[in-house]
């Protein structure tokens, strides 16, 4: 193994939350899996809220983990910094309420203060099965091989007017779920910035690892080779 990624997660962790513990197994599967070295440090939400641009670009990629968050002002504060950045970014879980929350305060999506988002609808803190119908083309790719029976703790309707106002000009869905609503959403104009609703690294293994996560892991490979063109 010759390079070495370097990912920052954000996120309150606790070693009793199985998306936490799988979030880390997750990365050890893609660097199994891509044959390369991943060196991952967690970052509570209050002190990446600190962070200035150039703290973020000292990683190759941004993974912000599932919650429960301790401060999601905070959260939100984070996530619209990283979007203005070119690094590639993965959002998982509830953090994907909050990115869709910061795409409508800064667009001014709801001027009415209507609501636009349900509250959650998995119940309690299980996981319930999440089936994913890849939209775009990548993602049907992606899932060619793959199991869509997904696992979640999180699930959040969206108001057909806010998604009419987010596909306009600020996102791509790139899946829904069975339900018929957004799975999977990416903003445009960005080279790698995707969240998911359900938790993609709990259904990810030693032996399959979950191909969204060695995806976001080789989005990480193509823009740290960028970079070091750039500088030398």
């Amino acid at each position: 193994m010759s390079q070495t990624l370097k990912i920052a997660i954000i996120g309150d962790y606790n070693f009793s939350y199985n998306s936490h513990q799988a979030t880390n197994l997750a990365l050890d599967h893609s660097s199994r899996f891509l044959e390369i070295d991943i060196n991952y440090y967690w970052i509570k939400i209050t002190e990446a809220a600190q962070f200035k641009a150039q703290n973020f670009e000292q990683f190759d990629g941004v993974w912000i983990a599932p919650g429960p968050f301790k401060n999601v002002f905070f959260l939100n504060g984070i996530i619209r910094s990283i979007s203005m950045l070119q690094i590639p970014v993965l959002l998982t879980g509830e953090s994907m309420k909050s990115f869709i929350e910061v795409l409508i305060n800064s667009n001014q999506l709801n001027s009415n203060g209507e609501k636009l988002i349900s509250d959650n609808l998995v119940d309690g803190n299980q996981f319930e099965r999440v089936q994913i119908v890849p939209h775009s083309k990548e993602f049907i790719q992606l899932y060619e091989n793959h199991n869509t029976l997904e696992l979640t703790s999180s699930r959040y309707s969206l108001y057909p007017q806010l998604i009419g106002s987010l596909t306009n000009e600020l996102i791509d869905i790139e899946a829904y779920n069975q339900f018929e609503e957004p799975e999977v959403v990416s903003l445009k104009k960005h080279p790698f910035f995707l969240a998911t609703g359900y938790c993609p690294q709990v259904s990810s293994t030693r032996e399959i690892p979950h191909p969204l996560i060695y995806t976001f892991i080789k989005a990480t490979l193509v823009c740290m080779s960028a970079n070091q063109s750039t500088t030398a």
